[in-house]
């Protein structure tokens, strides 16, 4: 889990631990949703590329690069369509490679960089990963898309 160096100045000790806690719970339930309680993958030597519909503050993004660091991960890229310049700039130093298509000059929030904005469902996530697994099979066994 990643806090903000200086989230101390904004809120309370009992405000960031109840959020921590909040945060633990979200982990937790995605995990059981998302991967079944599976452990993830083995990182070790491996190129890790993580990838987001973009960052804000960069927090998400922090925990992952933390986690797959701690993991022994060979080489992080981080890919990106849109990020701020001060999180950008602060991600470049501690991954391997950054890939960001757009750096507004007026960043806010991520959902300004599109048209058509939405939180994506756990129900929609766990689609798309099935319809991979799906295809993938489908490709190893002779069988094309077009």
């Amino acid at each position: 889990m990643f806090i903000l160096e200086n989230a101390h100045y904004w809120l309370s000790g009992e405000t960031i631990e109840r959020i921590k806690q909040e945060q633990i719970a979200e982990i937790e339930r995605r995990i059981k949703a998302l991967r079944g309680g599976n452990p993830l993958p083995e990182l070790a030597g491996r190129t890790v590329i993580l990838i987001d519909d973009g960052i804000a503050m960069g927090s998400t993004m922090r925990a992952a690069i933390e986690l797959c660091k701690n993991r022994k991960a060979g080489k992080i890229v981080v890919a990106v369509p849109v990020a701020g310049r001060e999180v950008a700039e602060e991600l470049q130093k501690i991954v391997d490679e950054l890939l960001v298509l757009e750096i507004p000059a007026y960043f806010r929030a991520v959902a300004q960089a599109y048209e058509r904005w939405y939180d994506v469902s756990d129900e929609e996530v766990l689609d798309l990963l099935r319809d991979n697994i799906r295809k993938k099979r489908t490709k190893r066994s002779g069988i094309s898309w077009a």
